[in-house]
């Protein structure tokens, strides 16, 4: 099971990469993860929870995804903070998963991974802009 939500994931990547603009293809990418949080907090709720750990192997496999495709040549600091960030996001995810208090950690991780959306549509939105002229 988890390999075929690997084997998902990294589909869904390669289909973004090649269909839209790569920091659009980030955004919704965190998207992505995000919903398969809910999912994961959704299907525990309702004590479906082969449905729940799928989905939050889902939003690791997503995490995983980013991580590996940092270029730290180019991005330098910030690709090595992400870097940091992700596995730490993927950690949190795997530690919180069968816990009393997982819905309140998703949450939290949720929170956190919609900062980071909100941050990569903002400078997706800027980068997307003709320049002025004149």
């Amino acid at each position: 099971m988890q390999y075929s939500s690997n084997q998902q994931a990294a589909q869904a990547y390669r289909s973004a990469a090649i269909a839209v603009p790569p920091l659009q293809a980030v955004v919704m990418l965190y998207d992505g993860a995000i919903m398969s949080l809910r999912r994961s907090i959704s299907a525990a709720e309702q004590r479906r929870f082969e449905d729940s750990h799928a989905a939050m192997i889902r939003a690791t496999a997503i995490l995983r995804g980013l991580s590996h495709h940092l270029d730290f040549d180019r991005g330098g600091a910030v690709a090595e903070r992400l870097h940091r960030t992700y596995n730490a996001l993927i950690m949190a995810c795997l530690r919180s998963y069968g816990r009393p208090d997982a819905a309140a950690r998703f949450a939290r991780i949720i929170a956190s991974l919609s900062e980071l959306r909100d941050a990569w549509k903002f400078v997706a939105s800027t980068t997307a802009r003709p320049a002025r002229r004149g």
